[in-house]
Parts: structure tokens; sequence; C-alpha cells
């Protein structure tokens, strides 16, 4: 899963003065922060000032195009219909970019949608043009270790003109911040390698391991998995060889590029005894612009190495018939490259989008983006007959990209596979961490899938009579509203229960190495399980389901879905927890515990029905896609 970096912009709706500050959502926050200096003036910025379109009109169409019995269910419009129905005016968009044209930035383009105007400018002038200080700032990442990022130290302003028309401006956070990839580790063995001690299990339970004293009433553990196969994942969620996703086009948006990514994928496929992918099903493309090497001194992060390799072996895992379109997002920064990237999918060639499903495996915060930028790319996603799957992030609570109405939300799950590919169980991935030091127990918190009932968009209507009012009503202010809830499905998510992916590496010459296995997790594991069952299911359909959501909702409490539930006081100890071995002398032993629902640590829960950590549940197989055959006639 990746984190975009902090990014401040304009809320729709907004009205700005020429010379006057626009009141935003994330000001404060970076105010609060501590500034470590500020960017070089002579850096160089690529911003995207993302114009508004008639959301209000074409919300009304992606919800007629996505609901059955409407004359217009699955009549969707091609890229270039939807710019000239529902997008900005070409008057709007030249007005925006002669002045920034007129501010000294340069390379100014209108995209081929019309969704945004981009420039290029040093710092300086961006700063000038839009009467903001841009600053770096000392935080705490995800994982609580210190970063620098980069962010304007309030919100933009644009001249009174042109402010109704602009939804916000992304660019301005300049160098990427690291990603937060915790769920992510090296494979401490291969599945079946002979151990004295062993440190992970083939399949569930193969290992368990007493401990005292008890951590929350529990003395014994399994041990975490080596990661699963292909194999194993596909029987726990029923994929079959009659429905692969043939003939169906899903894209990976990214960040970042992969090395020999089809080799990668050849490998994969190879190890885990699945057919081999032709040259004709992957393609590597893209968009936005490239990074110059940063200043001496900048903060730069590592790449991450291993996340579009698991979104394509997972999908792979899920639909080996499918072809796989992996978009990079170029720029400098992250929120604007991967919003870029999936834009790139809904616009294709005009005529036609690029592919029908798309998956994220990444997160934006709340507040780090206008979210209507965000709702503005869901929208024009349902009315073009793309499914867009958006990960709910690997922290409890909500995000910017998986709380949109338009958008799948995936959650994740903690999931048990036994000896014969069984189910053992599965239930809401959000683990407690007792660490063992000196025969004492120390809770650590909890980490697992995001989730949660959003404070800004209201219940869309395919929530309604499924989401209980307990997990859909928030307090706002005086009043009581009812609102989006999240997530809407889920999968394995749970890095004790993960997969086992692989990697290629560039050697010190560049060229590529062998190919090496980890196991990964998170709801970027999730989210392309999730997509590759979808694929599966408009397998031989005439037209692609689109915004899904509706679909999903008319078949929560069927067969289609296994209800995720909580762990109770009598499921045996060892599907409760896991057992941690320490990995060297220097680091304990600990234990995770399994569906915790601590309120001081989360608001979500595990239930019966839909819940905020599953949403309507996971994929069961081929009832999963005979159900959604049959609610999208």
């Amino acid at each position: 899963m990746l984190v975009a970096g902090a990014m401040l912009g304009m809320p729709d709706g907004a009205q700005a003065a020429a010379g006057a500050a626009v009141p935003g959502t994330a000001s404060p926050a970076v105010r609060a922060m501590t500034v470590a200096g500020s960017v070089p003036s002579s850096q160089q910025l690529t911003v995207q000032v993302w114009l508004k379109p008639d959301l209000a009109g074409a919300a009304a169409f992606a919800d007629a195009v996505a609901t059955p019995g409407s004359a217009e269910f699955h009549h969707y419009l091609s890229p270039d219909a939807y710019t000239a129905r529902f997008g900005p005016s070409p008057a709007h968009a030249r007005a925006l970019a002669r002045w920034l044209g007129a501010e000294g930035l340069t390379r100014v383009n209108i995209s081929a949608g019309r969704d945004y105007v981009s420039a290029t400018g040093p710092a300086s002038t961006v700063q000038s043009a839009f009467q903001v200080r841009i600053n770096r700032y000392r935080v705490k990442d995800a994982n609580g270790r210190p970063s620098l990022i980069q962010s304007n130290d309030r919100d933009v302003t644009v001249p009174a003109s042109l402010a109704g028309d602009v939804l916000g401006v992304t660019g301005l956070g300049g160098a990427r911040p690291a990603a937060t990839r915790g769920a992510a580790t090296p494979a401490p063995g291969r599945p079946g390698e002979a151990a004295a001690a062993p440190a992970c299990s083939r399949y569930w339970a193969q290992h368990t391991q007493t401990f005292h004293p008890a951590y929350q009433g529990l003395t014994k553990g399994s041990l975490p998995v080596c990661g699963y196969s292909a194999g194993q994942i596909r029987a726990a969620y029923g994929a079959t060889w009659t429905d692969t996703g043939k003939g169906q086009t899903v894209a990976l948006t990214e960040d970042e590029s992969p090395t020999a990514m089809f080799q990668t994928l050849k490998d994969y496929a190879k190890s885990n005894h699945l057919p081999a992918p032709k040259p004709s099903q992957f393609r590597e493309i893209r968009s936005g612009t490239s990074c110059p090497a940063p200043a001496r001194g900048a903060a730069r992060a590592a790449a991450v190495n291993d996340e579009a390799e698991m979104d394509s072996e997972a999908l792979y895992a899920m639909a080996p018939g499918a072809d796989q379109l992996m978009v990079i997002g170029g720029g400098c920064d992250e929120d604007q490259a991967l919003l870029d990237a999936a834009l790139a999918v809904l616009t294709g060639n005009g005529h036609h989008p690029s592919a029908s499903i798309e998956s994220n495996s990444w997160q934006i915060p709340l507040g780090e983006v206008p979210e209507r930028t965000v709702h503005a790319i869901d929208v024009r996603a349902a009315a073009e007959g793309v499914g867009v799957y958006f990960a709910s992030g690997d922290t409890p609570g909500l995000t910017a990209t998986d709380s949109d109405p338009y958008a799948m939300s995936v959650g994740g799950t903690s999931l048990g596979i036994g000896a014969t590919d069984n189910r053992v169980f599965e239930t809401g991935w959000s683990d407690d961490y007792g660490s063992l030091d000196h025969g004492k127990w120390t809770d650590v918190g909890v980490s697992g899938g995001g989730g949660g009932t959003s404070r800004v968009y209201g219940q869309p209507a395919y929530q309604k009579g499924v989401v209980p009012a307990s997990m859909s009503h928030v307090r706002i202010g005086n009043r009581i509203a009812t609102e989006r809830a999240v997530p809407d499905i889920a999968a394995d998510g749970d890095p004790d229960t993960g997969l086992l992916t692989g990697y290629i590496q560039s050697d010190s010459q560049g060229k590529p190495g062998p190919y090496r296995t980890m196991v990964n997790a998170g709801t970027s594991l999730a989210c392309p399980l999730i997509a590759g069952l979808v694929a599966d299911a408009q397998q031989g359909r005439t037209s692609a389901f689109g915004f899904v959501n509706p679909l999903i909702y008319r078949l929560a409490g069927t067969r289609a879905f296994h209800d995720v539930l909580p762990v109770g006081r009598s499921t045996p100890q060892q599907d409760r927890d896991t057992y941690l071995p320490a990995n060297g002398p220097s680091d304990g032993t600990g234990v995770d515990v399994f569906d915790s629902q601590e309120r001081t640590q989360t608001q979500q829960v595990t239930a019966k029905g839909y819940d905020t950590m599953t949403g309507v549940g996971t994929p069961n197989g081929a009832a999963f896609i005979a159900g959604l055959r049959h609610a999208a006639p």
C-alpha cells in the first residue's frame, strides 16, 4: 500500500478573490507541523489545476447506467462523449491556461479530457502564482519513523473569475515521501523447507506454539504462514478454471516501474503451477511527466521494489486469462502521479477507456487532496463503464480515495487456509500486537485495514437497507447524519496470512537479477484479488459491469459472499492469534490477536452481515460469479 505525501488544495465550491486565501480543511494540520526549511526557489514543479465538470449531471447519469432496470443501464459514454457532455468548457480551460502562462509558468497543457491544466515552473513562480509558501516539514510516517514531507503552508488562491471552475491543485508536494510497506516481509523460507525451529507454516496451524504468560487470555498461537500459494488463495475464494478473465483488461495503477515485470510474472506462474502468461497479456505504459533527479540534500524516498509485482501477481492468481495494463504515474509529487495514472485509464484513446476494471492499491489520506478531485475521477469512471477499485488502506479509518461513493472500497481480512486448501476461518483484519520482553507483555496497538463512516458523503442508495444504522449514523455538529460506510467488500490482507509473491531486482550493472520471493499482504493485496474475481465474472459478457457497487449490495446476504464474522471465545486458540517468533537475539517474540475491536484504537467492527471491517463479505467463487451475472442481465 502506498501512502501519498501531504499536499493541500482547494475544496469543491470554494470561492476566492485575487490575493485572498481559500478556506481549506488541512491548513491547520500543516501549521502545526515543524518547518524544516523552505524548498529551493529554483526547484522545478509541475502543477495540475483540476477543472470542475458538471458533477451533479455526471453523477445522475452514472447512477442510471449502473442501476439495473433503468433505460440507460450499461449504456456507457466514451471518454470523448463524457468530456463533451459533462466536462469543463473549452473556454474555461483556455482561460485557466492563459492565467497560468501570464503568471510565468511554462509548458502549459490542457489534458485530453479537460480534467486539468498542467504547467511547470520554478518554486518561486509557483508560490507567487498561488500565493503560498512551499516548505519541508518534519513528520512521522505511518510506522512512527521521522520523515520529511513537502507542502504548501496554506490553501491556494486563484483569481475570483476562475475560482468557480477549479476543484483543486496537485503537484505542490514536490518530492515523493517514503511509502509504508509494513505489510511485506521477506519469506522466512521456502514452503516445505525443513527447519529446526519453524518460523512459519505452509498452511494454517501447521505449526503452533504455546507461550507464557498469557496475553489477553491466550496461551497458544499459530505461526504465520510462509505465504499462501496461488493455488491456496484460489481455493479459498473458489476461483474456477472455467472463468479466468479471458477477454477482459484490468488496469493496475502504480507510481514506480517494476524491473522485468513480464519475466517476473512468468516466474510467478511457473513457481505456482499456473499457465504461462502470453506476451500479449501484459503491457506497461507511463502517464504524466518524468521527475528529475532531486537537488543535492533534498529528501528522496527509496523506490518500493515489490508493490507493482504484488498487484500483477495477485491479479494473475485470480484471473490468469485476463490482460493486464500497468500504468505508471510520472512526476515528482506522488499524489499527482497516482491520480494521473488513474485518470489516464479513463481517457484512453478518446473512443474507449483503456480497461474496464481499474485496481488502485494505494491511498491518499484525508485532507491531502481536495476530495472532489477524487470524486470527479470516480464519477467519470462510472459514466464510462469502468469499475474503480481502491484499497481501503492499512490503517484503521478512512481515506480520501476509499470513501468516495463511486469507488469500490476493498477491505482486508485475516484468512486461515488449511492443509487441504479448506477455509479454516476468516475474520476482519484488525490485529492487536503484544510484545513480550523479560516475561512481560506490552500492548503495542492495533494494525489493520481501513474503514468507517464518512462525514463528507451521504449514504448512497445502494447501501440503504444493507448497512445498519449503527454503522451509517454519525454526529455532525448537532445533528445525526446517515452517511457512506466503508469498505464495500474484502479479501485477505493480514501479513500473518499473506500471499507469497516475487520480484526481480537489477544488479549493480543494471541487469535483472534472479526471481526472489517474499510474503506480501495489506489491502493492496486484497484489491487486485477482488478485481481479478470480477474480471472472471465479466468474462464473455457483451458489456462491462462498470460501477459494480449497486450489484454487490443487491447480493448482500446471499451465497455470493462469505459473511466474515468476529472471532469468539469458542474459536480455538490457534485460530484467534498468531505467534511471532523472534527474528534474532535483539528481537523479541510477539503475538497478533485477531479481530481486535478496541474502541481506543479503532471505531471499526466485524459483525454479522455488513460491517466496517469487511463490507458485505468476501467472494464465494462460482456463486459470486453467477450472482453478478444474474444481477446484471
